[in-house]
């Protein structure tokens, strides 16, 4: 299977300023170290608790934001040490699916308007040729066309995300960042709209990174899950290995807390204890060392490193895999920012 992106320790920190003089007395970090692969025509599930830098790493990998170091390898070539100028041709293949459907349209735009911003950066200048286009792209994603001539606030929030949908399809992308894009509908409308982009990535072999908090829906339109934590990545594996055999305790307790009403054997909810550490000024060692069960003096000490479980699951606990003597051995000292 070929691989469409490839992120190797991706960061980004946000400088903290203070004073008359603004002067940077620290880093918040936001993305610390992040590594994983989007296969062509497959999606990865990046799940996890709000703030813990998800949307950050779909913005970096869009060059909305400017990483600090890591590559961001896109069809074989490292678009991370790019010029906003160099970049800009690539837009077109990379799009986002925004979480906010009403906010992320022009209010004093139509719906066609909307669609046809994309069909211009193609080329299209033919107008007649593009309200074909856009009247296509709108009856593909479940719009009637003759709805291109209303304006955001005559839909409801599933039509407006269908119209968000139809948006990013217009430049004829290869990798759709999709964050959050239901967590704003109701449950009837958000399995239409899960059922839509599967459809979407059947039939144009469309490649996606799904930024979800919400395991049910990660587990239904994901191959692969990336659990993420204060800018960690703590567990990596293909989404039936993740949902049967969880290791680290951060996914073991997203995964309790998700309700399963009359599912047999299911586990027992493990209501997570503490608060999530500053990133501002995380503890050394596992960032989730405040919060787990199984932590002990050794948690605490130098950087944890992910551990293979097998060709493809990797987990950031040396305890879950039993790796005591060689954590031992490779304990080091963080080093600051630079």
């Amino acid at each position: 299977m070929a691989v469409m992106l490839k992120v190797e320790g991706l960061r980004k920190y946000f400088p903290v300023r203070r004073g008359f003089l603004q002067k940077v007395i620290g880093y918040v970090k936001a993305v610390d170290g992040v590594d994983f692969a989007i296969d062509h025509g497959k999606t990865l599930g990046l799940v996890g608790e709000s703030g813990c830098g998800k949307s950050t790493i779909g913005r970096l990998i869009l060059r909305l934001l400017e990483p600090d170091q890591g590559a961001i390898i896109y069809k074989g070539s490292d678009i991370a040490p790019l010029s906003q100028k160099e970049v800009l041709p690539l837009r077109k293949e990379m799009q986002i699916i925004f979480q906010d459907p009403f906010g992320s349209l022009n209010p004093r735009m139509t719906a066609g308007q909307s669609i046809e911003e994309g069909l211009r950066t193609l080329g299209i200048r033919n107008r007649s040729e593009r309200r074909s286009r856009v009247e296509s792209l709108l009856n593909r994603v479940g719009i009637n066309p003759s709805a291109a001539d209303r304006y955001p606030h005559e839909f409801s929030g599933g039509q407006r995300q269908r119209i968000g949908v139809a948006r990013a399809l217009s430049v004829e992308p290869s990798l759709i960042i999709c964050d959050e894009p239901v967590s704003a509908l109701d449950v009837s409308i958000q399995a239409q709209i899960i059922n839509l982009l599967k459809e979407l990535q059947s039939s144009l072999a469309l490649s996606y990174l799904f930024i979800s908090h919400d395991l049910h829906v990660v587990s239904y339109i994901s191959d692969r899950v990336a659990v993420m934590y204060l800018g960690h990545i703590m567990e990596y594996a293909p989404t039936e290995e993740l949902f049967d055999r969880p290791l680290h305790p951060y996914t073991l307790a997203l995964l309790s807390a998700v309700p399963s009403p009359g599912k047999e054997g299911s586990m027992e909810s493990e209501e997570l204890a503490g608060d999530v550490p500053s990133p501002f000024n995380p503890p050394p060692g596992c960032k989730f060392q405040g919060r787990c069960p199984l932590v002990e003096d050794l948690c605490r000490k130098g950087e944890i490193a992910l551990y293979p479980v097998d060709t493809e699951h990797v987990v950031r606990c040396w305890k879950v895999v039993g790796k005591r003597d060689e954590q031992t051995r490779r304990v080091t000292t963080d080093e600051p920012f630079s």
